[in-house]
């Protein structure tokens, strides 16, 4: 299923350190053969400062135990280049280390700067060593290391532009070190300078937040509450509208989220109309799936598209996440979204036709027919649907459900009152705009 696989996609608006986790995946999958994956992490390995890893990849691609001279070389560098930042950061980062001397710091940053260099003599000099030993670090691997000291920079730096990178920095490391609640919160506060800034072209704004929402993928699908704050960050107009502009492939892991997620939100029928609009630039079967039941009515092709679904997830980095249960691995986020999948086909169905015979509709829901039929009666006791068993025939009966007009008249009506606003609103803009006579 290499030909679903979003990672040519999704590794250029990733830092290369966060492309590893997706290429271990890869590898774990057998999606791609051993040595092409080698050789790309050889590839990343080059820019950063993680000689020793590169030293080791390099011997399992070519089984031996020599590496190049170069590398060689490079580790060397690498080593004095650390000691050097090291000695240049060494009195901040002993000031840091001193819980005596940082309850003398203040919220107030120009204070701090004084009073370092009043009765400390660190100044600016000092302060940018720590930005170039954390970023330095974070090049090495040492993540730990790196977030400490890019969250410390950030509290004394005064330069936006600097403190917005070592943000980015901050939350790579959380990431990598899979601190999922830090990092939510680090990619929430980034979202607010990304939204807020005033950026020297729009174009800019947009990468931020396409770089941001490719960055999210990780904490959302492992955060306990990813699934729902994945809708809320992608589904927002400046984010969709990034989506559809410059990352349509995102649209697979919004998906995935409204046909996971048990709250059905009122976006899910806008999302479906995006879905509908977007299928010339992206589509693979998660997006399908979504368009052959609520856009075709196609329910065979939906049958076809879920059985494909599950390929995706299985081999699909943020998808497929796996959890060991004794000696039983499983990737739970497949079966809640194949019974999601069944309850979308079985609630679609059922609003189209009044009688349906059950052995022709396990066959859409890829079920044999005593695990269809108690899976059914589950989902009509369960959610209360006004539909019965007719064992003798075999058949699914849906009893009639006649719109309340009451409930109409509220749905057309609900909005008005912020419509009329809104109106209102542009026509005192566009009365004010005019000028006097």
């Amino acid at each position: 299923m290499a030909t679903y696989d979003l990672t040519p996609r999704i590794a250029p608006n990733l830092d290369r350190h966060l492309v590893f986790p997706l290429l271990e995946f890869l590898q774990e999958r057998q999606l791609y053969p051993d040595e092409q994956i080698l050789k790309a992490k050889i590839e990343l390995l080059n820019k950063t400062n993680m000689v020793d890893y590169a030293m080791d990849i390099h011997k399992s691609l070519y089984h031996t135990d020599d590496v190049p001279q170069d590398m060689i070389d490079r580790r060397l560098e690498v080593v004095a280049r650390l000691k050097a930042l090291e000695d240049g950061a060494a009195p901040l980062v002993t000031f840091l280390q001193n819980p005596n001397a940082v309850q003398e710091l203040r919220a107030d940053k120009q204070y701090n700067l004084q009073m370092l260099n009043d009765r400390y003599q660190i100044g600016p000099d000092q302060i940018e060593a720590l930005y170039q030993y954390a970023k330095f670090q974070f090049e090495c691997g040492n993540y730990s290391g790196a977030a400490d000291y890019l969250y410390q920079y950030r509290a004394l730096c005064t330069n936006s532009e600097r403190s917005l990178s070592a943000l980015w920095g901050k939350l790579a490391a959380e990431i990598l070190m899979q601190n999922w609640d830090i990092a939510l919160e680090e990619l929430n506060r980034l979202k607010e300078i990304i939204d807020s800034k005033s950026f020297s072209s729009p174009l800019n704004q947009v990468q931020s937040r396409i770089w941001l929402m490719h960055w999210s993928l990780f904490i959302f699908f492992n955060h306990d509450n990813g699934r729902t704050q994945i809708i809320d960050l992608f589904n927002q107009d400046k984010y969709l509208n990034a989506i559809q502009t410059s990352a349509p492939h995102l649209l697979r892991y919004l998906a995935t989220a409204f046909i996971v997620n048990k709250r059905r939100r009122p976006q899910f029928k806008e999302f479906i109309k995006v879905i509908q609009q977007d299928q010339c630039s992206y589509k693979d079967p998660i997006t399908e799936f979504l368009a052959c039941v609520y856009v075709n009515y196609e329910f065979d092709g939906a049958q076809k598209k879920m059985k494909e679904c599950e390929e995706v997830i299985l081999n699909d980095p943020f998808l497929g996440k796996r959890v060991e249960e004794g000696n039983f691995s499983t990737v739970p986020l497949k079966e809640e979204f194949l019974e999601n999948a069944r309850l979308f086909i079985f609630e679609t169905y059922c609003r189209i036709h009044q009688r349906i015979e059950m052995r022709v509709l396990f066959e859409k829901l890829n079920l044999n027919y005593e695990d269809g039929e108690r899976w059914i009666v589950n989902l009509i006791r369960n959610s209360k649907l006004d539909a019965k068993i007719d064992s003798e025939t075999g058949t699914v009966i849906m009893e009639p459900n006649q719109p309340n007009v009451y409930e109409q008249l509220i749905d057309h009506t609900k909005a008005l009152q912020g419509r009329t606003y809104k109106l209102v609103g542009q026509l005192l803009e566009h009365a004010q705009a005019q000028p006097a006579r």
